[in-house]
């Protein structure tokens, strides 16, 4: 054989590996390889339903999750609001009432903090829930005049006299909640920030005393906000 054309036939063997190898690794991603990423962990009770789903070829049992039954709230404008919020958003609450100026002001302060953090981001909601049923409109806005912006950084604060908060709390967020056994007039509710996704899973709990948590919250929610789009742009695709 020449050396011509061992040379042709080595040009031919080169250009074909180029040509084939891009689809064959294609095929084998997409067969064999793994899309894993960090994912937070979804709190509150889970059972199978099952039926199998399927994901990129590959089945796996159909879970059903906790999820938060949604309440109807009134903000300190008169303004009805829906909790969790619709299912374009992502959702962080707590829980405060306006008699308590030690707590209840330093829960309120954090979450004017990480509004202002994610402001520009209207995905993200925050929420500030009042247990007492005695608590009115005027008395929230008073107590909340040393915070600005309010509606810019996407912040509710939140009451409604007809909806027991203490159960939903309870039973929906899984934090603690109830009056003060020792006085009637005080309440003894959970020091924790709940993150809410938007399918209104429970994705997080943040002691508000730990600067750590804190951070850790925010960290959490970006991780979040990676999460949802990349489930939406996946729906995009399917249809």
């Amino acid at each position: 054989m020449s050396k011509g054309t061992r040379k042709n036939r080595s040009k031919i063997v080169i250009l074909a590996l180029v040509l084939l190898l891009p689809g064959f690794l294609y095929i084998a991603v997409n067969r064999f390889g793994v899309n894993s990423y960090t994912s937070l962990p979804v709190f509150g009770e889970k059972q199978l339903s099952g039926e199998m789903k399927r994901n990129w070829g590959r089945e796996y049992p159909d879970t059903i999750f906790h999820t938060l039954s949604s309440i109807r709230l009134e903000d300190i404008a008169g303004e009805e609001v829906t909790f969790p919020a619709p299912d374009t958003c992502i959702s962080v609450v707590h829980l405060f009432y306006t008699r308590d100026e030690s707590f209840s002001r330093l829960m309120l302060d954090h979450i004017d903090a990480l509004a202002t953090r994610f402001q520009a981001n209207e995905i993200v909601n925050f929420y500030s829930m009042s247990v007492d049923s005695s608590d009115t409109a005027a008395a929230l806005q008073s107590f909340v005049r040393p915070y600005r912006d309010l509606s810019a950084k996407h912040w509710h604060i939140v009451f409604n006299p007809d909806v027991d908060i203490f159960v939903y709390a309870r039973e929906e967020l899984l934090i603690d909640a109830m009056v003060d056994p020792a006085d009637s007039s005080r309440f003894l509710i959970s020091n924790q920030l709940v993150l809410v996704d938007s399918k209104k899973r429970i994705r997080g709990f943040y002691d508000i005393s730990q600067k750590d948590e804190v951070d850790r919250l925010q960290d959490e929610v970006k991780l979040l906000l990676v999460e949802e789009v990349r489930n939406r742009s996946l729906k995009v695709e399917k249809k």
